[in-house]
Parts: structure tokens; C-alpha cells; sequence
């Protein structure tokens, strides 16, 4: 049933571009590990490890503070581990937060921009090959919005060119790419659960692996660059003997250069909720989405709306708008939502970045799909939080617009 607006009425409270739900289920497992008094890595982080891991059919899971401290942990594991060297390169898309290319920045490595899929936002293999050279590393492919980059070529290209490939799914949880998890493909997947995410345990990340020794790697970058004998609490538990000493000689040991990326049980009971409620969270974000595109087709001449391939699923973290008609002024568009109390953000503009103009030069021009995107690109919520006469207010506020401006389908609720 549609909740109409008539006559439409400002809203009070904003519609933010994230949102998340905590149950009580969350509160009660909280609440438990309030009462244990054991906040460290324990029963609960482990727990989520296992299961966010299984839910993207990979061995092992390593949780860190962010999706950020991840993706770094990611880059200097695969650079010790392979012996690459300062000023290697790293191929990453030039639409994307600008945590992706910080990281290879953080570990002394180069990244490599390589323009996007107009369509998708997301990383165009075809342009991919181009930009490789004999110090090229890895390619970091991002999944933007909830949606899996295509990786099939990207794994084609990685394996013909001997590459590590680390997946950025930072906002891309429990979507799928033919048949598969997306996160499945790369050497490494690594994924934020920071507020307004898909999954969110207020801040965190975890990184996937198959590999034994990239997530013993990992964990160690995460602790400090410890010795992988001794990362939790209870490691030294029912040691005896030979076990005992050497696990006193080892456990401070630091056998790289790390960092403090740890995250309490707190989080961890957060993530196990959370999954718990994973399944309802994907349904209602699909449910706004499948919404908001019937409802902006008419202004289909003026907006590109999200659109994917078949063999793709998407998970909506939030609902990205292009506008591709000059009629349509994108800051006057952006400008009526936002007064009317919904929130925009634009499409992750990067290569025009004050910080990365000073380091790289202004060379967003070479890369036209990432300009246009710069240019015309936003993005709208699409979450739990969200009710459906949310979205029947959003829709409404676009038809608004599109009346003022004479261009609209149809006739506005507001001047019935």
C-alpha cells in the first residue's frame, strides 16, 4: 500500500544515506559480555570470524577496527609476504572512497587509477591491462554500493599477469556474482562494519582469506606485528612443560612492524547479531530499492538508476543516482532533496582530492567515466531504518522537483 503525502509536508527528522538496527537480540548479547567482564578478543569476535567467513565461503576471518585497517593489514601481509618492494603499484578504480588507495599510499607502495564502468561505478577490466607495467603487484577491485565488480575478467587478467588481487568489498556484504559470494575471488576480500554499513558493529572490519598463512599474517599486523603464538588472552591457557616455555620465551615477541587494529567482544556480539538479522536487513533494503526504480523511471531520460547484470545480486547499501541530462542541474537537484530533508552524498570523488592534486597532479580529464560521475553523481539511502512511507516521501519530493521544473511525468500529489 502506498502511504501517501498530500499536501507533502517537510519532514522533521532527515533521511540519512545510512542506518542500521540494533535488536534486542543485539542488546542481550551485549548486555552478556558487560556481564563476563571479558572485553578482549574472545568467544564472541571468534564466533562472527567463523560465521561472516562461512557466509562468504572462505576459511578464515580476521576482524580488525575498520574496513580501512583491513584493507592495510591486506597490502603489507601480501608486501612481506611476497617481498615487494617501496614504490611497487597496486591497480585500483578511480571511483572509490578514498580509504582504497590511502592504504597502498600507507604501505609505501603506488597505486595505479583505472578509469570505471559508467554503468556500475565499479573497476572496468577492460581498461585494466593497459595500466599494468613490470612493477605492477596487484589489482584491488572495490564493489561500490553493494554491488560486485566484474570479476571473472579481473581474476582472467590477474592470473595471465601473475597478480594478487585484494578484493575492497568495504560496502558489499552477502551480495552475489555468478553463483558466488562476492568476496570470494581474490587472494583477500576485506569488508567494513562501520555505522550505516550493511553489516554494523559501530566500527570494524574483518578480512577473508583462504590462505592459513595470510590470516596468521593479518592477525599479527593487527596485533602489534606479534608473534602469531600468542594473540589472545587464551592462548597460554593448558600450557605445560615444553609448550609453556616456549610459549613464555615467544609471547612478546614482534616479528613486524604492526599496528593496534583490535576491536573488543563488544563489537563481536554486535557482528553475531547482526548476521542474525542479515537475511530481514537485505530484504528491506531490496524492497526501497525495487521502490525508489519504479518510482524514478519516469525521470528515466534525466537519471541513470542503478542498474546490474543477471548474474549479479545486489545488497544495496545505498541507492546511487546519475543525473545524464543537461535539462537537470545536479547541484539545484541535490540542493531541493536536501532541503526537503534528505540526504545526498556525491559518488566518491577522488582523483580531485586536494591531497591527492598535490601528490598525483590534476589528471581527473583521463579518466572521463570517473569525471562524469564526479560531476553528476550522488547517492540516497536505501536502508533498515528506513520506513516505506520514507520512500514514498522521497519519491514524492523528486516529483516535486521534476514539476517545478516542468519535465516530470504525470501529476505531483502535491498540486492534486
Amino acid at each position: 500500500m502506498t502511504h501517501k503525502v498530500h499536501p507533502l509536508a517537510r519532514r522533521k527528522n532527515q533521511i540519512g544515506t545510512g542506518g542500521g538496527i540494533i535488536t534486542s537480540y543485539a542488546k542481550k548479547l551485549v548486555n552478556r559480555v558487560l556481564d563476563s567482564g571479558r572485553l578482549s578478543y574472545g568467544p564472541y569476535l571468534q564466533q562472527f570470524e567463523r560465521d561472516f567467513a562461512k557466509l562468504h565461503d572462505r576459511r578464515f576471518g580476521v576482524v580488525s577496527s575498520s574496513g580501512t585497517s583491513s584493507l592495510l593489514v591486506a597490502v603489507q601481509a601480501l608486501k612481506e609476504i611476497d617481498g615487494w618492494k617501496d614504490g611497487d603499484e597496486v591497480i585500483v578504480p578511480a571511483v572509490t572512497f578514498i580509504a582504497t588507495s590511502n592504504v597502498v599510499i600507507q604501505s609505501g607502495l603506488t597505486p595505479v587509477f583505472v578509469d570505471v564502468d559508467p554503468k556500475t561505478s565499479n573497476i572496468d577490466p577492460s581498461r585494466i591491462e593497459e595500466k599494468i607495467t613490470k612493477r605492477t603487484r596487484a589489482i584491488m577491485p572495490v564493489h561500490l554500493f553493494g554491488l560486485s565488480a566484474e570479476m571473472r575478467e579481473v581474476m582472467q587478467i590477474a592470473k595471465q599477469h601473475k597478480l594478487r588481487v585484494i578484493e575492497d568489498s568495504c560496502e558489499t556484504v552477502a551480495g552475489t556474482y555468478r553463483g558466488k559470494p562476492v568476496g570470494f575471488f581474490g587472494d583477500i576480500a576485506c569488508y567494513s562494519m562501520y555505522m550505516a554499513h550493511i553489516v554494523t558493529t559501530g566500527v570494524g572490519g574483518i578480512a577473508l582469506t583462504n590462505n592459513p598463512e595470510f590470516a596468521v599474517k593479518m592477525r599479527s599486523l593487527v596485533n602489534h606485528g606479534r608473534d602469531s603464538i600468542y594473540i589472545s588472552i587464551d592462548d597460554d591457557k593448558g600450557k605445560h612443560g615444553k609448550g609453556l616455555r616456549e610459549m613464555i620465551d615467544r609471547r612478546f615477541s614482534f616479528i613486524s612492524v604492526g599496528h593496534s587494529h583490535r576491536i573488543t567482544e563488544l563489537e563481536g556480539a554486535l557482528g553475531v547479531a547482526q548476521l542474525k538479522f542479515l537475511a530481514e536487513n537485505l530484504k528491506i533494503r531490496k524492497q526501497h530499492a525495487t521502490k525508489l526504480i519504479e518510482g524514478l523511471t519516469p525521470y528515466k531520460e534525466f537519471l541513470e538508476l542503478p542498474s546490474w547484470p543477471k548474474y549479479s545480486e545486489h545488497s544495496f547499501m545505498m541507492f546511487p543516482i546519475v543525473v545524464k541530462s543537461p535539462k537537470v542541474n545536479i547541484g539545484e537537484l541535490t540542493a531541493h532533496l536536501e532541503e526537503w530533508n534528505i540526504e545526498t552524498r556525491p559518488i566518491f570523488p577522488l582523483l580531485d582530492q586536494p591531497i591527492y592534486v598535490k601528490l598525483f597532479g590534476n589528471r581527473l580529464h583521463e579518466y572521463p567515466a570517473a569525471a562524469n560521475l564526479n560531476k553528476n553523481g550522488f547517492f540516497i539511502g536505501c536502508h533498515v531504518e528506513m520506513k516505506p512511507k520514507d520512500v514514498d516521501y522521497i519519491l514524492e519530493v523528486f516529483r516535486v522537483f521534476f514539476k517545478k521544473a516542468k519535465m516530470g511525468q504525470g501529476r505531483s500529489e502535491v498540486d492534486s
